[in-house]
């Protein structure tokens, strides 16, 4: 049974073989695993990449969403045992980010072995003051308004009355769970954290990404991409390439690694230019 319900959460096919290095990943509001199925041929044997898949999403579709981030974390937190022989890492875009940083705290608290390092997308740091009113409970044509000018939904989805009647529920579970959260009480995480986002992203700017220089005791790095808030569409290669270098320490010795990336807790801003 605890096989059936990992594979349920992690659905990514594994390359066989010990890794050195496990990336979990996690998506944004709405999206599924099936966001990370090209990343597995972007990094190096080393690394597996492990998409997240959650309750509602994709392949788990007829599943009850979350829309608490304690109970989620908690049922990931469950998933993970069988998957935290080696060291691992996770990377989130937006409410991805979230979860996968509050998630590090509930392992931490577990007393399980924490992420080597976060590397956390388009999400403001998570005592950033709010800029908008909660979406989940908005009406429905508001609700959908807002989806499309945040651009992460499909139109033929937004026009299909059918497809919204499946989606809309998900989505507002997503919503509620990362807008009721309250991080106000977290304490400072032990690993790096990288933080990245669109240099023409609307709704996170560069000020809210470097909020996450605040939730570290160890290094902290800001790296922003050409394009919106789902810039990571487009730049799939540029983020693996990135990733797999801040993790090369820790490929060839995790507690050399995490000794001198908690060393260098300084803070360091870059814009990747190339695709």
């Amino acid at each position: 049974m605890a096989h059936s319900i990992d594979n349920m959460w992690f659905p990514g096919q594994s390359r066989g073989g010990s890794p050195a290095l496990r990336l979990f990943c996690f998506p944004f509001a709405g999206g599924s695993a099936m966001v990370f199925r090209e990343w597995p041929d972007l990094f190096p044997p080393a690394i597996e990449v492990c998409p997240v898949e959650l309750p509602g999403h994709g392949r788990r579709l007829e599943e009850r969403p979350f829309g608490s981030m304690d109970a989620l974390v908690n049922a990931i937190a469950l998933a993970l045992t069988n998957r935290l022989p080696c060291p691992y890492a996770f990377f989130g875009h937006s409410m991805g980010a979230a979860v996968s940083f509050a998630l590090a705290h509930r392992l931490r608290e577990l007393g399980t072995m924490g992420p080597m390092h976060l590397f956390l997308s388009g999400r403001r740091g998570p005592k950033a003051p709010a800029d908008c009113l909660p979406l989940y409970n908005l009406p429905e044509p508001e609700f959908v308004q807002e989806l499309r000018r945040l651009g992460g939904t499909p139109q033929e989805i937004l026009g299909d009355p059918e497809a919204l009647a499946v989606l809309l529920p998900v989505l507002r579970a997503d919503f509620e769970l990362v807008h009721t959260w309250n991080a106000s009480h977290l304490s400072l995480l032990a690993c790096p954290i990288t933080a990245m986002g669109g240099t023409e992203d609307e709704d996170v700017s560069e000020q809210d990404l470097k909020e996450w220089s605040h939730e570290t005791a160890a290094g902290f790095s800001l790296n922003m991409f050409r394009g919106g808030h789902f810039y990571l569409r487009m730049e799939q290669r540029s983020i693996a390439r990135l990733i797999a270098n801040e993790l090369q320490p820790f490929l060839s010795g995790a507690d050399s690694g995490r000794a001198a990336s908690s060393a260098a807790a300084g803070f360091r801003t870059a814009v990747i230019e190339d695709a």
